[in-house]
């Protein structure tokens, strides 16, 4: 008796809906600490204004942060957001 062996193709997304998508932001010299922090917490779901500010922190010292990852179309939605409030974002990465 033979037994069939699927292995795993590369290049093949996880599932029928990929992984997870991330949310990037930049940082920038025209928007303040409070908007990014005050952004954030109003866009982002989870996000108090407190850990917006930890946050822009963050961004501020390392030049990004991921501010959101999950499906995409949520993904999509958030980038959106920050991007009409003025914020600087990198592409929507998967992964």
């Amino acid at each position: 008796m033979s037994v069939t062996v699927e292995l795993p193709r590369a290049g093949v997304p996880r599932g029928s809906l990929g992984g997870p998508w991330k949310v990037v932001v930049l940082n920038d010299d025209h928007n303040t600490f409070d908007h990014v922090a005050e952004t954030l917490a109003r866009v982002v779901p989870g996000v108090t204004l407190a850990e917006g500010y930890r946050i822009a922190d963050r961004i501020h010292h390392t030049g990004c942060a991921i501010v959101w990852s999950g499906p995409r179309e949520d993904a999509e939605s958030y980038w959106i957001q920050l991007d009409t409030a003025g914020l600087t974002l990198g592409p929507l990465e998967e992964g």
